[in-house]
């Protein structure tokens, strides 16, 4: 006969027999609770003063008797569940109320963590009859109660007359989650659920987890609800706190969601200890950064840059590996061109590492010939710089009548291009479009993209795009100021161009333009190009020229 689990400690022999004898009882598959197996569950837990559980299958079998003490049970492994969308574990869980206190929060969190068709309590009355009972259930996240509402809780006054059919009960409720929209996974994409934290400002937070939604949809997730948490520092083992990610773990397992991806970075033991408590794949903004960029690179060059910047990700969360590690790697955050090296160990990691510095090094000094030689024949370096999703691509294009790709995506270009651009007075330019920068860009990859951003470092002149349609303009401009000005580009002459704005009224054209300091255009329909064309100009050759004439002027005549 099966074992009991639980508190078997100062049982008699004679009640552990009592207790097993419990696996010899079944249910019908149509019944919730038949009165005699209730009934003889309070007398013996009266009996023993100590809560008694029954976890039964669908075809009304006991597969686990539980005993606990007198507040609570622990309810043991229940091996792997159901798979399939919208598929309960095929298990629901009986226990008994000593104190008549009803199904508990840590009853409901079992629920839900647990996958359960159903938890129900029966209070056992001091004579050892059964009472009340209550029962409790999972709700699909739509149409099945008040939006976020994950389970309902119904009471009965007694065990008798309980002529619902639990078959019937249990497949329309599977019936209900199959059909729940946002638990259907949308071209394979897996659900997240996005966490920040607020220890300063709280708008400012809001909106970075905005932008973290869609860096995670650029990604290839699809993001099923947001939590945001106001705290007063950062809590050193779970970011959030026990608690809130308890919440965030049980609003995962409603919504069907299969990662939580983090606001800014976390530490190796965070990572390790929410990925550990959670059994979830974890990601924070970092992963997402790296594995959008893994899947923008192109060229052999990209893709060893943004393996470097994996490895030096990765190389100090290698000690967290086979466990916690195991839920990080493979797919979103963990796809690339070194995917298959982000698995070694540390003196492997540094060996890659070394190789794939000497071989960008080596590409980095073609780039730099190339430029030297433009240098030689007198062509001006011109950068497109500015946010990710500004429009860089699309004014490169316009400006030169170029194909390259442009997408509404963040970080639709990765791999710098340069073209040629001629103006009406025979000057030649070459104009090149960069990476989009973002609000804390990793350093990784800043380190990792320094031979391709020198690009930006050794322009004579700077044009930084900003988005004319954007609420976070003045935002953006300052994390493009902040990045420029870590490459050592931050007295590089530039020119501010407000772009995108013919999705701007025209009546605010005036106040943007004042506001920024800048030229007004429309890369999409080429409205405000020819002014734009004419500054880069003038700052280009005119001055240029200007500044010769007058030295020479300065210099007097010749003797």
């Amino acid at each position: 006969m099966p074992d009991l689990h639980g508190n078997t400690t100062g049982l008699k022999a004679s009640q552990t027999k009592a207790l097993k004898a419990l696996y010899s009882r079944s249910l019908s598959p149509e019944d919730f609770l038949r009165p005699e197996l209730a009934r003889r569950m309070t007398e013996l837990s009266r009996e023993l003063n100590r809560q008694l559980g029954l976890v039964v299958d669908r075809r009304g079998r006991v597969d686990k008797v539980l005993v606990g003490d007198a507040h609570q049970l622990f309810i043991p492994d229940l091996g792997r569940s159901r798979a399939g969308s919208g598929r309960f574990r095929g298990l629901r869980l009986i226990l008994t109320q000593l104190r008549g206190e009803g199904l508990t929060e840590d009853n409901l969190v079992d629920l839900s963590l647990l996958r359960l068709d159903m938890v129900m309590s029966v209070r056992a009355l001091a004579d050892g009859l059964p009472g009340a009972v209550e029962y409790a259930y999972l709700l699909p996240p739509e149409g099945g109660g008040e939006p976020g509402e994950m389970w309902r809780v119904e009471r009965r006054g007694s065990v008798h007359h309980w002529e619902e059919d639990y078959r019937d009960f249990i497949r329309d409720l599977e019936a209900q989650f199959s059909r729940a929209p946002s638990l259907r996974r949308i071209d394979g994409r897996p659900r997240a659920i996005l966490i920040g934290v607020a220890v300063g400002d709280v708008e400012e937070a809001r909106r970075s987890l905005e932008e973290l939604g869609r860096l995670a949809e650029t990604a290839g997730l699809t993001v099923a609800d947001s939590l945001l948490q106001q705290r007063r520092k950062i809590d050193g083992r779970y970011v959030i706190g026990r608690g809130k990610l308890k919440d965030a773990l049980l609003r995962s397992m409603h919504l069907g969601a299969e990662v939580l991806v983090f606001d800014g970075e976390l530490a190796p033991s965070q990572l390790r200890n929410i990925a550990t408590d959670t059994e979830l794949s974890v990601l924070d903004r970092t992963q997402l950064i790296l594995d959008i960029f893994a899947q923008r690179a192109t060229t052999r060059e990209g893709k060893l840059q943004v393996e470097l910047a994996q490895l030096r990700y990765r190389k100090p969360r290698l000690a967290l590996m086979p466990t916690a590690m195991s839920r990080l790697t493979g797919g979103i955050g963990g796809r690339g061109p070194g995917e298959s090296k982000l698995e070694i160990n540390r003196r492997r990691a540094d060996e890659r590492q070394a190789r794939i510095q000497k071989q960008l090094k080596k590409l980095g000094k073609g780039r730099a010939l190339r430029r030297s030689r433009r240098r030689r024949v007198g062509l001006p370096q011109v950068s497109l710089v500015g946010y990710t999703n500004a429009g860089k691509s699309t004014l490169l294009n316009r400006m030169t009548r170029s194909s390259v790709d442009a997408e509404d995506k963040l970080f639709a270009t990765l791999d710098p291009t340069s073209r040629r651009l001629r103006f009406p007075e025979e000057h030649e330019i070459i104009l090149t479009d960069t990476v989009g920068f973002i609000r804390a860009l990793p350093a990784e990859l800043v380190h990792a993209f320094r031979s391709t951003l020198e690009e930006v470092v050794e322009a004579d002149l700077l044009i930084h795009v900003i988005d004319a349609s954007s609420d976070e303009g003045d935002r953006h401009a300052e994390a493009v100021e902040a990045v420029l000005a870590e490459l050592g580009a931050a007295e590089t002459p530039r020119l501010r161009v407000l772009n995108k704005i013919d999705r701007v009224p025209p009546d605010a054209w005036g106040e943007l333009a004042e506001r920024y300091d800048a030229l007004l255009c429309s890369a999409r329909s080429g409205e405000g190009l020819e002014a734009v064309l004419a500054a880069i100009e003038r700052a280009l050759f005119r001055q240029k020229a200007r500044a010769e004439a007058e030295r020479q002027a300065a210099s007097g005549p010749e003797r």
